[in-house]
């Protein structure tokens, strides 16, 4: 009788004790909904207190003249290159050279963007850090890529079959009025297909994006850690006035 009651008490025992584990949760449903932001809402004086110090702030810095721009400057004013972009490219070579060769001890040997990457003219008059906002957005690094004399000849078949004026500084290239190559310049010397060179663009570039697949071909990659966005403000704030035009670094003869 005893043993009986025993494993009876054990079975009850290991009853209450598995009845009582905590069972799985499972999402049985989601439900949503769209709440609208618009200028009725009310505000928060409180938040609005909180927030107003840091706003002025911001718009305060983003808005002091660094610099002049005696005319407009825009990406669509040239067949083969433009204002903004020999400007932007100009611009990063500029900036990012000495930071390359500190590090290396090689220098930029041209530098290569792309035309949708400029978001916005410089209009004609003050230039401030929101001017370089408004045109490079996005919060690409400039890198700069080693590449073979071979995948340097794709970089210039790619420009010259491009539909659009892709930023270039420090390389000329020159095609006849049937936009075959006639001549490349690197540095003012012409290409030599059995060196490498350094060439400076944006991580976004060099991760393949708009079609630029050459230079995943890329011996080394090496990292600055500057914003393009950055560089610009860097040059606006020694550059009194900002001077750019149309020039002759990819021309076609006629």
């Amino acid at each position: 009788m005893y043993l009986k009651i025993k494993h009876f008490v054990i079975f009850i025992t290991i009853a209450i004790i598995f009845s009582c584990r905590e069972q799985p949760l499972s999402l049985s449903e989601i439900q949503g909904e769209q709440l609208q932001i618009e200028a009725s809402l009310a505000t928060s004086d409180s938040i609005e207190a909180f927030i107003r110090p840091y706003r002025e702030h911001v718009n305060k810095e983003l808005d002091t003249q660094l610099s002049y721009a005696p005319k407009t400057i825009t990406k669509n004013d040239g067949r083969y290159n433009s204002s903004a972009g020999n400007l932007l490219a100009d611009i990063l070579k500029e900036q990012a050279n000495p930071i390359f060769k500190s590090r290396t001890g090689n220098e930029i040997d041209f530098v290569v963007l792309n035309h949708g990457g400029i978001r916005n003219i410089i209009s004609e008059g003050p230039v401030n850090a929101r001017t370089a906002y408004e045109v490079m957005p996005f919060e690409n690094y400039i890198v700069v890529v080693e590449m073979r004399g071979k995948s340097i000849r794709d970089l210039v078949s790619h420009l010259i079959q491009a539909s659009r004026p892709h930023p270039i500084s420090g390389i000329q290239i020159v095609v006849d009025k049937n936009e075959k190559l006639v001549s490349v310049n690197i540095g003012g010397r012409p290409f030599d297909e059995n060196r490498s060179y350094y060439v400076a663009t944006s991580d976004y570039l060099v991760n393949g994006g708009d079609n630029m697949k050459f230079f995943k071909d890329g011996l080394e990659v090496a990292e600055t850690q500057y914003l393009v966005r950055n560089a610009m403000i860097d040059y606006f704030k020694k550059n009194d006035t900002i001077i750019t035009e149309v020039d002759d670094r990819f021309i076609r003869l006629e």
